[in-house]
């Protein structure tokens, strides 16, 4: 059976997949990049494993972007205080490996070549990994049968697997089936999980539940965070503060009428907008959309009196702005889907965010507890921050249900550890 999903797989799909890709890559940037950060992947790969030691052995982590690489941190991490090994990481996409090239527990870099009988061959054999760590979802085909015939453990972590999956689709999960037999352990987020990979025919052995590392991850970077002094005493003494992060248009068009119309009943509030992705348009497009209300950019923050309305120019400091609020509105909900509810919950505030979240069990869970509150529209968006910026008591309150809720799901990278080290010391 599996030599037919095989042919099927890389006489069928393969080549309709790669002529997507550069149909994509007319159209979109970020294809065209990753094109050409890989025309010299295999001639950096030689280079770069030939500048390690290679009586260590290697542990490759593979995650498909930026955000899945944050879960893998601190596994790595970990391994790293703990074993003496090189770590390889890869990436999908270009975004994911533009930003992690200075990240300095990763002895190698490098794109995830695009999958190929040959490429998968000729990438394993290069790097000859100890084991392998694919990140929640982006793990392919090629790779992963390239892998077990060289016998290299390989596992999925943090993985997950909603009920409705489209993994599910007949002749998708017979495919799945073939597949998922080859993986040594998958190391699931949370029970649910596990009993939606059974539906794989997936032996219990090779199942685990562990936990979500984006907890880990999360409350590690809050401790750092608090570390930082992004503002003046004085820009935020005596005010509330409502922080909304990774804003796009659809957010903004709900969110800001509410804005307005606080700022007509309540004197003693800073807004802080961090917009997904600061173009300079899109920052321009924001001044425009807060019309009369008085505002300033964060790299001009020295300059600061009293405006209404901070508004984020700069990357990389989203979790650290969390700290600074009372409330939190969390992106991407009025849009494609909403973005990571954990970096603002871990500092024990409510977190409030749009009716596009069924991506995320973080919001679900949040939603059930109480401490996330979801929005449709307008005029509830306005309702929910005053209620919450104005009442002390039922902020605080819904605070510390956040703050229990992330405390009490730290601890995966500890169970992921155990679970590796356990079977690699079998073999």
């Amino acid at each position: 059976m599996k030599k037919i999903w095989f042919y099927f797989y890389n006489i069928l799909v393969l080549p309709l997949f790669k002529i997507i890709i550069y149909i994509l890559s007319i159209f979109k940037k970020k294809v065209r990049e990753g094109i050409k950060g890989r025309r010299r992947l295999y001639e950096n790969l030689i280079i770069d494993t030939a500048g390690i030691d290679r009586n260590k052995k290697i542990i490759w982590f593979h995650s498909s972007s930026m955000g899945e690489f944050e879960q893998a941190k601190p596994i790595i991490e970990q391994i790293k205080r703990n074993v003496d090994v090189n770590i390889l990481v890869t990436f999908f996409s270009p975004s994911g490996y533009k930003n992690s090239l200075k990240y300095p527990h990763a002895d190698i870099i490098a794109y995830l070549p695009l999958d190929s009988v040959r490429n998968a061959k000729r990438f394993v054999s290069i790097v000859k990994p100890s084991a392998v760590l694919f990140m929640r979802y982006d793990f392919w085909p090629n790779f992963i049968w390239a892998l077990q015939r060289y016998r290299i453990p390989t596992y999925i972590v943090d993985a997950t697997m909603k009920i409705k999956s489209k993994r599910k689709l007949p002749l998708v999960k017979q495919f799945h089936k073939t597949l998922f037999k080859d993986f040594t352990k998958i190391l699931t987020v949370s029970e649910k999980d596990k009993n939606s990979f059974k539906d794989f025919d997936i032996p219990d052995e090779k199942l685990a539940v562990v936990g979500d590392t984006r907890f880990d991850r999360v409350h590690q970077k809050s401790l750092e965070a608090k570390k930082k002094n992004l503002f003046r005493d004085e820009i935020i003494k005596g005010k509330k503060i409502l922080v909304l992060g990774s804003s796009w248009e659809g957010d903004e068009e709900i969110i800001l009428p509410a804005i307005k119309k606080l700022f007509d009943y309540m004197d003693n509030i800073l807004v802080v907008i961090a917009p997904h992705e600061p173009t300079t348009k899109r920052l321009e497009e924001l001044e425009y959309s807060l019309g009369e209300l008085s505002k300033i950019r964060f790299s001009y923050k020295n300059d600061y009196t009293n405006e209404k309305v901070i508004i984020i120019d700069s990357i990389g400091i989203l979790l650290t702005l969390y700290y600074y609020a009372d409330v939190a509105y969390v992106g991407g909900s009025f849009k494609q889907g909403i973005h990571n509810v954990l970096e603002p919950a871990v500092y024990g505030i409510p977190v409030v965010f749009g009716p596009k979240n069924k991506n995320s069990q973080e919001a679900q869970k949040m939603i059930s507890l109480g401490c996330g509150i979801e929005i449709t529209n307008k005029s509830e968006a306005y309702r929910v921050f005053r209620e919450l910026l104005s009442n002390d008591e039922k902020r605080n309150k819904l605070g510390e249900i956040s703050s229990n809720y992330v405390e009490n799901n730290i601890g995966a990278t500890e169970k992921i550890i155990y679970e590796f080290s356990r079977l690699n010391k079998k073999r």
